[in-house]
C-alpha cells in the first residue's frame, strides 16, 4: 500500500516505452495554446452560466469574493500542479503525482476522487447545458419542453434527455481524436469569451452601485459557503495535465497552460459576477434558473438577445463536457496501464485513442446527467475536487524532499509555504460543505477502499514479479 512508482518509471512509459494495455501509444500533437484552450474550456462554463444563481443567495454581492476565494485556493493548487506537471509529464495528472509520492494506496485514492471530481462534474455542467437548451426552444417557438424530459427525478421529472445527449456528443467526438477534439473546443473557447463579453457589455449598463449594499447580508460564513459550491468551477485547470501524453513538449507547456488559464478563468469569472450582481439585486437571483440570460433581457427589453446569449452559452457548456470527460478517460487511461483499473479503459487503437474507455466513460456519465439534480453533482464535484488538489500539494513537499534531483520546469514559488497553505485552503473549502455531501463522499470513499483490496492490490504492475524498478517507501 506504501510502495510508490518509480518517477522514471512513470516518465520512460509515458514517452517513451510502454503505453496502453495493448503496447500503442498516444500521439503527441497538443502545443501550448491548445492545452490552456483544453484547461480554459474545461472550466469557463457551468460556474458561471449556471451555479452563479444558486450561489448569489449564499453570499449574496459578496459572490465576488466567494470567486476570488474560491480562485485563491485554485491558484495555490494550480502552482503545484505546475510543478508536478513539468517533472512528471503523464497523462494520469494528480493521481500519478500521487502515485509516484505518497504511495499507492494514497494514489488510488487520488484517483477514485478524480472520478469523482471529472465524472460527476461532467454530469453536472450537462444540466446546466439542459437548462438553456430548454430557455432556447421556449423563447425561439414558445413551447415549454415537457418537464419529464428536461428534468431529473425529484426535480418534477423523469430524465434530463438533453443533458444525457451533449455527454454522447462529446463522446463521440473524442472518439475521433485528440487533435480534433482540440480543433473544435478552440472554437467553443472563442464563443464563450464572446459571449460573456457581451453579457459585462450589456450588464454594466444597467449597473447600480446600490445593489451591491449591504455587500455581505450573510456575512463570512456565507461568502464561504458559496466558495464552496462554486470552487467546482475552477477544477478545469488540471484538465491541461491530463494531456500530459499527447503534449508536444509536455515540460515547457503544461505548467504555463495551467497558471495562464487559471489567471484568465479567475478575472472573467470575477467580472462577470460584478456585472451580474451590480444590475440586479441580490435578492432576485433567488430560483433563477438562467439569471445571466434573464438580466439580459430585462436589461434590453430584446428576447434576441437572450436567445443569442443562450446559444453562445450552449456551445461554452458543451465544451466543458469536452474538455472534462476528455480529462476522466485519460485518468483511467493512467490507471489502467497501472494495473489499477480494468484493463479495458486501457486498451487504444491504431491511430492511439482509448475508444472503449471513451465509450464506457461517456455512457455511464449520460446516466448520471440524466437522472442526478444539479446541485447535488455540483456540491459531489467540490469535494472530490478539494481531495485530490489537497493530495497534489503535499505530493509536491515529498517529491521535493525525495527526488531534489528530479528536472522541474516549474517551481512553486515560497515552498514549502505555498503547497501547505494550499491544502490548508482545500480542507476550510471542504468543511463548509454540507452534512449530506460529506456522508455522500465518505461512502464513496469506502467502496473505493473496498475496490483497491479486492481488486487493485493484487493486480497492480508493481506486485508482479516482472517489475524489478519497484520503490518501497521507506
Amino acid at each position: 500500500m506504501l510502495r510508490t512508482k518509480p518517477v522514471d518509471q512513470i516518465v520512460t512509459e509515458a514517452g517513451h516505452g510502454t503505453g496502453g494495455t495493448g503496447g500503442a501509444r498516444m500521439r503527441r500533437s497538443l502545443g501550448l495554446w491548445q492545452l490552456t484552450a483544453l484547461s480554459i474550456g474545461a472550466s469557463l462554463g457551468t460556474g458561471i452560466f449556471v451555479v452563479l444563481g444558486e450561489s448569489v443567495p449564499l453570499a449574496g454581492p459578496a459572490v465576488v469574493v466567494s470567486f476570488v476565494l474560491a480562485g485563491v485556493t485554485a491558484l495555490l493548487s494550480a502552482l503545484s500542479y505546475a510543478e508536478m506537471a513539468g517533472a512528471v509529464p503523464v497523462a494520469g495528472s494528480s493521481y500519478s503525482y500521487v502515485y509516484a509520492t505518497v504511495g499507492e494506496f494514497a494514489g488510488w485514492l487520488c484517483g477514485w476522487c478524480l472520478l469523482l471530481e471529472y465524472g460527476v462534474s461532467v454530469a453536472a455542467v450537462a444540466v446546466g447545458w439542459g437548462q438553456y437548451v430548454a430557455d432556447v426552444v421556449h423563447a425561439v417557438t414558445g413551447l415549454l419542453l415537457p418537464a419529464w424530459t428536461v428534468q431529473p427525478p425529484g426535480s418534477g421529472g423523469v430524465l434530463n434527455l438533453p443533458a444525457a445527449l451533449v455527454v454522447a456528443g462529446a463522446a463521440l467526438l473524442l472518439v475521433r481524436g485528440a487533435q480534433e477534439s482540440a480543433a473544435v473546443n478552440a472554437a467553443m473557447v472563442v464563443v464563450k469569451l464572446v459571449v460573456l463579453a457581451l453579457f459585462c457589455a450589456v450588464a454594466l449598463t444597467a449597473f447600480r452601485a446600490g445593489n451591491l449594499t449591504p455587500f455581505a447580508p450573510l456575512g463570512v460564513a456565507g461568502a464561504t459557503a458559496a466558495a464552496s459550491r462554486l470552487f467546482f468551477s475552477y477544477i478545469g485547470f488540471d484538465a491541461a495535465s491530463t494531456a500530459g501524453e499527447e503534449a508536444r513538449d509536455p515540460r515547457r507547456d503544461l505548467p504555463r497552460a495551467i497558471v495562464l488559464s487559471l489567471v484568465v478563468i479567475t478575472a472573467i469569472y470575477c467580472l462577470v459576477a460584478l456585472a451580474a450582481v451590480g444590475a440586479r439585486e441580490w435578492t432576485w437571483f433567488d430560483g433563477v434558473e438562467v439569471a445571466l440570460v434573464d438580466i439580459l433581457r430585462e436589461v434590453t427589453g430584446q428576447t434576441w438577445v437572450g436567445v443569442l446569449f443562450s446559444l453562445g452559452a450552449l456551445v461554452s457548456i458543451a465544451s466543458v463536457v469536452l474538455t472534462v470527460l476528455y480529462g476522466q478517460t485519460r485518468i483511467l487511461f493512467s490507471m489502467a496501464r497501472d494495473g489499477l483499473a480494468p484493463a479495458v479503459f486501457g486498451r487504444l487503437d491504431r491511430r492511439g485513442v482509448p475508444v472503449l474507455n471513451t465509450v464506457i466513460v461517456g455512457g455511464a456519465v449520460a446516466v448520471l446527467a440524466a437522472l442526478v439534480p444539479l446541485g447535488a453533482l455540483a456540491d459531489a464535484t467540490s469535494i472530490g475536487s478539494l481531495a485530490a488538489f489537497a493530495l497534489v500539494n503535499v505530493s509536491v513537499v515529498v517529491l521535493r524532499r525525495a527526488r531534489p534531483d528530479l528536472p522541474r520546469t516549474f517551481r512553486v514559488p515560497l515552498f514549502p509555504f505555498t503547497p501547505l497553505l494550499g491544502a490548508a485552503m482545500c480542507v476550510l473549502l471542504a468543511l463548509n460543505l454540507g452534512t449530506g455531501t460529506w456522508i455522500a463522499f465518505g461512502a464513496w470513499t469506502l467502496v473505493g477502499v473496498a475496490v483497491y483490496l479486492a481488486h487493485g492490490r493484487h493486480r497492480s504492475r508493481l506486485e508482479r514479479p516482472a517489475g524489478a524498478g519497484t520503490e518501497r517507501a521507506r
